[in-house]
């Protein structure tokens, strides 16, 4: 028998792609003015979508091991923005790391949220 449901672990992975994804965005705003620079990116939604499509539907078939929890770091070579070759969009970068913020804050408080249900209940609801 399981004490907690899956919802903690689910949080703790997104929690590590906010983090993840904060450092890379970081990384790019860091590197705006270097020459050749290429941003890069954070891909979970290409994991998570071959997890979700991966089922057995006989058991004979071999079982599908996913780690959504390893997130894939790309580098994005497909536009130029600067006259140094470097490709960081900086008005870009700052939305999605706004963005990635409130994502993160909404996961904290959610996970804030099941430890005060926790509390209450180990306290019987005092």
């Amino acid at each position: 028998m399981k004490l907690f449901s899956n919802s903690f672990q689910t949080l703790e992975q997104a929690l590590d792609y906010a983090a993840l994804k904060q450092k890379v965005i970081a990384h790019n705003i860091a590197n705006v003015d270097t020459p050749n620079f290429k941003a890069k990116e954070v891909q979970f939604r290409t994991q998570f979508q071959q997890a979700l499509e991966a089922y057995r539907t006989d058991p004979r078939h071999f079982e599908f091991k996913a780690n959504i929890n390893k997130f894939l770091v790309t580098t994005k070579n497909d536009l130029v923005y600067n006259h140094n070759r470097n490709n960081v969009d900086i008005d870009k970068e700052m939305s999605d790391l706004a963005t990635n913020q409130i994502y993160y804050h909404a996961l904290i408080e959610r996970l804030n949220g099941k430890f005060n249900s926790l509390k209450t209940v180990i306290k019987g609801g005092k």
